[in-house]
């Protein structure tokens, strides 16, 4: 049986409800999603603090951990306990981190709603990253996976004032995740592929944020060659996609897509 760590199952609520004037001046009840400082502690040596929904705690910390590269296998994890009294999750590693100060001692900050850092070069390893060029997505299953994005339920449609992530197998999605910062809901997705064990050599990752050098090399780690936006992109972004070769599509909603990197992975209507 794989491993799996010790899980605590600490999700917060998704949305509260205030109350707000609206043009009228009548009160009206209101939902607004959450947001919660939830400190990140390895091995009892703190790490970060993130500001985050909590809807998947958990599996947020562990893949924080997964693409800021503290960690290299699901194995190497033996605990995660959330405990939102003190507002702090705590992770216990088997064998420590080595030099977990030197490692991340250099961060850039980027361009992440709330505290998007990525820690250690900013380009490391990302040569080394080989994703699949035989994986295909052609153009009607991306419509088909935008349609699927539209009728999902989301804390979006509620209260507003977040962003959505989500994994897809062709257009049917995996698992969705939203999060104060788009860069939580990827971490808590890539955490979630650990735990349940889920390659992403043949899925496509989607996001309502900018598709930015952060985003792109997450997606690679995590395997994915197709990373669509209804957002546009950045010129790092651009150039890191294109270096790693990952199939970039932006400005994608309804049945109107921009397709700016492929390897030819991407099939168009009249080419199928």
């Amino acid at each position: 049986m794989a491993h799996r760590p010790q899980l605590s199952s600490a999700a917060r609520p998704a949305t509260f409800t205030v109350e707000a004037r609206d043009e009228s001046g009548a009160i009206r009840p209101t939902p607004i999603a959450g947001e919660h400082p939830l400190t990140l502690y390895v091995d009892k040596r703190e790490v970060v603090t993130l500001m985050t929904l909590g809807a998947a705690p958990e599996a947020l910390a562990i893949g924080f951990l997964r693409n800021q590269r503290l960690v290299s296998s699901l194995e190497e994890i033996v605990a995660v306990h959330v405990d939102w009294d003190v507002g702090a999750v705590a992770v216990t590693t088997r064998d420590g981190l080595q030099d977990l100060e030197a490692r991340t001692r250099k961060r850039t900050a980027t361009t992440g709603c709330g505290q998007g850092t990525v820690f250690g070069d900013l380009m490391e390893d990302i040569g080394s990253i080989r994703l699949p060029e035989t994986a295909r997505l052609d153009e009607q299953t991306l419509f088909g996976l935008l349609n699927s994005v539209r009728l999902h339920e989301s804390i979006y449609k509620e209260a507003g004032a977040v962003h959505g992530c989500a994994l897809a197998r062709g257009s049917e999605i995996l698992v969705f995740v939203e999060d104060v910062g788009r860069h939580n809901a990827v971490d808590a997705i890539a955490g979630w592929m650990w735990l349940e064990g889920v390659d992403g050599g043949d899925k496509v990752f989607y996001t309502t944020g900018r598709l930015t050098s952060e985003m792109v090399i997450k997606a690679a780690q995590m395997g994915i060659p197709f990373l669509v936006s209804r957002s546009g992109l950045t010129k790092m972004g651009h150039e890191i996609a294109s270096q790693v070769g990952i199939t970039m599509i932006g400005r994608a909603a309804n049945r109107r897509y921009l397709l700016f990197t492929d390897r030819g992975r991407f099939v168009r209507g009249s080419e199928a």
